[in-house]
Order: C-alpha cells, then sequence, then structure tokens
C-alpha cells in the first residue's frame, strides 16, 4: 500500500520538455593540397614589435578603426589576390586584431585573405564543421627564424601537436598557390578554395602560436578562439562551448554516477526492505531527468553547431528510450504473488543492464568525439573504477550473507537419546 501511494505521489513530480530545434545548411569540404610560396615584397618589409594578444568575438568595432583595419591596399600580394577590387573585397573584424576579407564568386570559388599583428610564430584559420578543432582543416603562415615565408594546409586529427597533419585537409583549394606575406606590422595569409555550395554561416577557428613550427610540426597555440561567421552578411557570432561542457556533465552525473548507485542499492539493500525500494526509485529517478536533460542539450547542439556524430547520437537516444522504458516499468510493477512478476523482473533486470552498459560506452565515445582534455578522461576513468571497486566488495559481502543463512536455515543434525 506504502508503495502504490508512492508511486502516485511521485508521477506528479513527472514534467514535460519543449525543444524548439532550428537546421543548418551542412558543409562538406573536398580535399586539396598546397604548395608554398615565398612572395616578392615591393618593400623590405622587417619584422615589427607588434603582438598578439587574446580577445573576444564579435567586439564591437566603430568605422574609423574598420576603415583603418580595411583600408590597407593588397596589391603587394601580387596576383591574383592583390588584384580584387576593394570595392568587391568584403573586409571585417573578426577576433581582436585579426582581419578576415574575402571574395566570394558565382562560380563559388572564394578568395581569402586573413592578417593580423604578427611578431613570431605562426597565425592560422581553421575550417570546421561543428566549431570543434577536432576533424577542421586549417591554413596556417609563418615566416622562418631565417626570414623565409611558409604556408600549409593542416589536418587537425586531434588536440595533441602530432596530431596536426601537415599538407593534408579537406579545404578544397584550386590551382593557385597560397602566399603569406609581411606589409607592416601585420602578416598575411591568402589562398583560393572552390566550395561545392555557397558559403553561409560556417564555423571559424582561429589561433596564434608565438613560437616557430618545428620541421612542419605545429607548436601549441597561445590562443584560439571558435565563431560563427556568416559569409552572406559578414557577421561574426561567439560559439558557446559551455554548451559541450554542460552536455558532458549531465551525462556523467545521470548515466555514470546516479544511475549505476540506483541499480547497486536495488541488487544489494534488498535486505533493507523497504528503504532499499525506496532509495532506488528516488535515485533511478533523479539519474533519468539528468540523462534526459543531456539528450535534449546533445540534441540542441546538434541542430546549433551541426554536431554531426551519428554514432553517439544514436546511442544516446536509444539509452534514453531504454530509460523511458524503465520509467514506465516502474508504473506498471505487478504484485509479488501475480504470475507476471517474473517476466517484469526479467525484463526490468535486463533493460537496466542494457542502458547502464551503453551509457557507459557512450559517455566514452563523447569523451573522444570531443577530443576532451585529460581531466575529463582521468575524471570519469575513476569514477568508473570506483564503481567497479564496490560491486566487487558488495557482491562478495553478499555471497558471505547468502552462505552464512543457508547454514542458519539447516535442519539440526538428528541425534539418537542416549541410553
Amino acid at each position: 500500500m506504502a508503495a502504490s501511494r508512492f508511486r502516485v505521489s511521485f508521477s506528479r513530480i513527472l514534467v514535460g520538455f519543449y525543444l524548439l530545434c532550428m537546421s543548418l545548411e551542412h558543409k562538406r569540404f573536398g580535399a586539396a593540397g598546397v604548395e608554398e610560396i615565398r612572395p616578392e615584397h615591393g618593400k623590405n618589409d622587417q619584422l615589427t614589435n607588434g603582438s598578439v594578444t587574446s580577445s573576444t568575438a564579435g567586439t564591437s568595432i566603430d568605422g574609423r578603426s574598420r576603415s583603418k583595419l580595411c583600408g590597407t591596399d593588397l596589391s603587394f600580394l601580387g596576383p591574383p589576390y592583390g588584384n580584387i577590387s576593394a570595392s568587391n573585397m568584403v573586409c571585417s573584424p573578426i577576433w581582436n586584431n585579426f582581419v578576415l576579407r574575402y571574395y566570394q564568386r558565382s562560380d563559388n570559388t572564394m578568395t581569402i585573405v586573413l592578417s593580423a599583428v604578427y611578431t613570431t610564430g605562426w597565425v592560422g584559420i581553421g575550417f570546421s564543421r561543428n566549431g570543434m578543432m577536432l576533424g577542421s582543416s586549417a591554413m596556417v603562415g609563418w615566416f622562418n627564424r631565417k626570414g623565409h615565408a611558409r604556408i600549409k594546409q593542416f589536418y587537425l586529427q586531434g588536440r595533441h601537436t602530432y596530431q596536426v597533419i601537415a599538407n593534408k585537409g579537406e579545404l578544397p583549394l584550386n590551382n593557385i598557390p597560397p602566399v603569406v606575406a609581411i606589409h607592416g606590422e601585420m602578416i598575411y595569409l591568402a589562398f583560393e578554395a572552390k566550395f561545392e555550395h555557397r558559403l553561409g554561416r560556417q564555423p571559424i577557428i582561429l589561433a596564434f602560436g608565438t613560437r616557430y613550427p618545428n620541421h612542419l610540426h605545429l607548436t601549441r597555440h597561445d590562443d584560439k578562439t571558435a565563431v560563427w561567421f556568416d559569409f552572406s552578411q559578414a557577421s561574426v557570432t561567439n560559439i558557446d562551448i559551455s554548451q559541450r561542457k554542460n552536455h558532458g556533465t549531465l551525462a556523467l552525473l545521470g548515466w555514470g554516477l546516479f544511475l549505476p548507485a540506483g541499480a547497486i542499492v536495488a541488487r544489494y539493500l534488498k535486505h533493507k526492505d523497504p528503504l532499499w525500494y525506496y532509495l532506488h526509485a528516488v535515485i533511478q529517478f533523479l539519474g533519468f531527468i539528468l540523462g534526459l536533460a543531456a539528450v535534449l542539450l546533445g540534441l540542441q547542439l546538434y541542430q546549433s553547431m551541426n554536431a554531426d556524430i551519428p554514432a553517439h547520437r544514436g546511442i544516446g537516444i536509444f539509452v534514453l528510450v531504454l530509460s523511458i522504458l524503465q520509467v514506465l516499468a516502474f508504473f506498471l510493477r505487478p504484485n509479488k504473488d501475480s504470475k507476471y512478476r517474473r517476466y517484469w523482473n526479467w525484463y526490468h533486470h535486463w533493460f537496466g543492464r542494457m542502458a547502464l552498459f551503453f551509457g557507459s560506452v557512450n559517455i566514452v565515445l563523447g569523451i573522444q568525439y570531443a577530443n576532451a582534455r585529460d581531466e575529463w578522461k582521468i575524471g570519469y576513468g575513476f569514477l568508473l573504477a570506483v564503481t567497479l571497486l564496490v560491486v566487487i566488495v558488495l557482491e562478495a559481502l553478499s555471497c558471505l550473507r547468502r552462505r552464512r543463512d543457508d547454514k542458519s536455515n539447516l535442519p539440526p543434525n538428528f541425534q539418537m537419546n542416549q541410553i
């Protein structure tokens, strides 16, 4: 009776969620190589004492500052980059002292010129599918210690420097060699690419490092940012990376902590009846809410950032369905003396185990796909290790308890009456 009243009051806690999604056009790039070139300068330009500092994207620029940043004559770049009329070239400050110029033709060929204040090291611009560094392709330019110009395309396979691969990438560069040049205190990277579609709203990654690349191995960046850049309107919008962290945190708490803890309570605390039942129901409900919030936030990330990760998204939805079935099982739980109880037990136990297993697999996939820092890997590894250790200890104690109970339930040995 108490459990029945608990289920009725528990059902009133359930709330609905509403999610408004917007569709974005998915951009794909073709592969192309990069040719290195040392441009001819009209002047003997020297490196100045300018510096690259960090800032936030979308900083407001007044008309005078914009005119000063965008008023430079690009003829020193040579053809074809220096031949484009200033009236045709769109110019937009994009981040700190980074300025993006571009000219998009009717055949979807785009001429891109990135400039930034430069002293030493390298400067780069990357094109991403989803605002993440992992899987993006970048054009990086620098002048080495001998003053030789270098510009390469890099494929950003991972977070570590050895996973940034030179002369590979998915930017569809055409046959016109890219150029890197220094003019005044600014470095200029110029290249052309022919895309499959006319670029609209596109995730852009900007980064710089003040140390020189070593044998085409980029040094670690000093700062970076990711922005949405709308090539049709020359507008810049910050990418909120906190959503990814929130998604991962909710998934870790829901499927990595609360749901396994609720299952442990149900398996090893049944001798504390009915306390185990209430603890199990409350903990599992909290885990379900956190897991549901993680899925909804993941769907929002999929829509807003084109975070197209089919395996991770598919497993997440599958685990959510299993969790919903477990919630339904709470309300459909038959009495102990019902002939359907054993089928319900089978359904509840195995669906729960499947949800926990695929939930843990999906957390690992999420950490891998997000190219998360070591703190995430160490944190979840520690949580998983503690959970397994608790299960092993409780399982051993449970076996000992069952053996002790079995011995106490044995009938006393038969003894003959003494004469």
